[in-house]
């Protein structure tokens, strides 16, 4: 995501709403600081990534094991 100053921000307001527009957000910083992210009004909501589908699937007990004759047989290993 992009970052421009507050002064390139006035400077080129037009370029940037257009690329924010499109679907490119990009954050406004003062002194090197970031203070406002900018983005399209009908842009989707980013999903919280960390734990989304927790409750949702299930490991089972075997998951490091399975499948481990068949990758064996396949590595030259005893069937």
């Amino acid at each position: 995501m992009e970052t421009v100053n507050m002064h390139q921000a006035k400077t080129q307001l037009s370029r940037l709403v257009a690329k924010a527009a499109k679907g490119e957000s990009f954050v406004i910083a003062k002194s090197g600081k970031p203070l406002v992210k900018v983005t399209a009004l009908d842009a989707p909501k980013s999903a919280k990534r960390l734990g989304f589908m927790r409750g949702e699937i299930a490991v089972p007990e075997d998951f490091d094991r399975m499948g481990q004759r068949e990758i064996e047989a396949l590595f030259g290993g005893e069937e």
